[in-house]
């Protein structure tokens, strides 16, 4: 098995030095093949020259520098598309995800033959209103996006790389990893780990951040809000003809004496609803054409500083005695 470790880093320098020692250490110590590839999502602070400097002494280390920030999925699927080895795995840049935990994803991946696993940690480690939100994202990939392992979502996940041939034409600034993952991933799993605290700082994904993913995720992969325009047309067009039945009651008893009030009442209400419905209807079609027709790019890249792996001489090399086997000649 050869890894490739994506790392997607914003205000992370003083992360960064520990982050890499300690992956380098766990991934020779597993005796695999590997990388480490920091994404620089356009941070204001030096972790740009931390990082470049990490993958000028390193040379598993490769560093990409975003022209500016494009947030945290963006960041990882510029990542992945560079990633070279066999499977993936992101983490986060704060050194709450342990490096040392990595063996454990990798073993699940390989002897469940799993497609995908998620690192689930024991206890939670963020607050009350960022655990509700996490909770809300997940409860909205679950409900309006039909992903049934929605609940055993987090950042700290090992897939095999070919599945990013699901997604190359993933594209706009609203990307979401996790839902990429789930239109190609069909064995998912997940193993418990341990969780540390962070040591700098604090988080740049805040609660408010994450429900705005949430919402952006809504609206960029599900066309439930949609749906709810053309339930909201049905139901002021029930509320129209309640409405209807009442004022002609009252006119038939004496009770309305307002000329007029009746019709232009019983109108309003059903004519709204049929302009409701109509919007909804037309909102599928547009929601599906303008998800294609947005040209914003998911990032662009500003420098790299680092070599790439050549995954096809390492292809070559696993291949060599399958191939020695046809003889001359052969193809």
């Amino acid at each position: 098995m050869s890894v490739s470790v994506v790392i997607p880093c914003y205000r992370s320098g003083q992360t960064l030095p520990a982050l890499v020692s300690r992956l380098l250490a766990t991934l020779d110590a597993a005796a695999v093949r590997h990388e480490v590839v920091l994404v620089v999502d356009g941070s204001p602070d030096d972790t740009w020259a931390t990082a470049a400097g990490l993958a000028r002494r390193f040379p598993e280390v490769r560093a990409i520098h975003l022209s500016r920030n494009y947030g945290q999925h963006n960041a990882l699927i510029a990542g992945i598309r560079e990633a070279a080895f066999d499977v993936v795995v992101t983490m986060d840049d704060d050194l709450q995800h342990p490096p040392e935990q990595i063996p454990l994803l990798l073993a699940a991946l390989e002897g469940d033959r799993l497609d995908l696993v998620y690192g689930i940690p024991h206890e939670e480690e963020h607050g009350v209103l960022r655990s509700l939100a996490s909770r809300s994202v997940k409860a909205c990939m679950s409900g309006a996006l039909g992903i049934r392992t929605a609940r055993t979502i987090s950042a700290f996940r090992a897939f095999r790389t070919r599945l990013r041939d699901g997604f190359t034409a993933l594209s706009g600034p609203h990307a979401s990893i996790d839902v990429a993952l789930s239109w190609v991933a069909a064995r998912v799993g997940s193993v418990r780990v341990h969780m540390d605290e962070r040591r700098h700082g604090r988080s740049n994904y805040t609660a408010r951040l994450l429900f705005r993913h949430a919402f952006n995720m809504l609206l960029g992969y599900s066309s439930a809000p949609l749906r709810a325009a053309s339930y909201l047309g049905f139901l002021a067009g029930l509320v129209g003809l309640l409405l209807a039945a009442v004022v002609l009651w009252r006119f038939a008893t004496g009770d309305t004496t307002v000329a007029g009030f009746t019709s232009i009442a019983s109108m309003v209400a059903l004519f709204s609803s049929a302009q409701l419905i109509s919007i909804g209807v037309l909102g599928e079609y547009v929601g599906r054409v303008h998800a294609h027709g947005m040209g914003r790019p998911t990032y662009v890249v500003r420098e790299r500083v680092g070599s790439p792996a050549d995954p096809i001489a390492d292809a070559a090399n696993r291949y060599a005695p399958a191939a020695a086997a046809s003889g001359p000649g052969e193809p």
